[in-house]
């Protein structure tokens, strides 16, 4: 398969990808609102055309991300990172829940409950899936410096000031402002 990857990086075209790439994970996260929504109201026919159309709408922004490479094309560290964070995700999630619990809201809690369990499975997927890989996944030269996101716990590795300004964490999303050096 031909590689789409940074296509449209540092064209004409790139602010247009990432409107639409954006456009469209927003319109992931609409639809499964809207989904829930329905099935809260008993319209189980309308939760499933929302779902079908979030998960259209999730492999559009994931094509348009390729376009512009705002991920890298050698992505292994990046799952290594992403394994890490969603291991950790699962105890920050339960945290998140007994908040919620504790401020009345039980049935939002008991579904981030099982938001936590899925992202300890995500981490136990990256983890296996590394595994299964270890032979593509070339070892990386020990990077002078780390810079560690305050929010999700990304990993930088490297020079973090070579990166552009509008740089953020492929995880959260934050700012490289944000970054703190390990």
């Amino acid at each position: 398969m031909e590689s789409l990857h940074g296509l449209t990086k540092g064209t004409d075209l790139e602010q247009m990808i990432e409107t639409i790439a954006q456009a469209e994970a927003n319109g992931v996260m609409m639809y499964y609102a809207l989904a829930r929504l329905a099935e809260e109201q008993g319209m189980e026919d309308a939760a499933k055309d929302f779902i079908e159309a979030a998960n259209q709408e999730a492999v559009h922004a994931g094509f348009y991300a390729t376009l512009n490479g705002k991920y890298p094309k050698e992505f292994w560290s990046l799952v290594q990172a992403v394994q890490k964070a969603e291991e950790k995700g699962e105890a920050q999630v339960r945290a998140m829940a007994e908040k919620v619990r504790a401020a009345g809201f039980a049935a939002a809690a008991d579904q981030m409950e099982i938001f936590a369990k899925q992202e300890g499975h995500h981490g136990v997927l990256m983890a296996e899936m590394l595994k299964r890989h270890a032979d593509k996944i070339s070892e990386e030269p020990e990077a002078t410096k780390v810079y560690v996101c305050p929010i999700c716990g990304y990993e930088y590795k490297g020079d973090l000031d070579a990166e552009p300004d509008d740089w953020v964490c492929p995880l959260c999303g934050q700012p490289k402002s944000a970054f703190k050096l390990k």
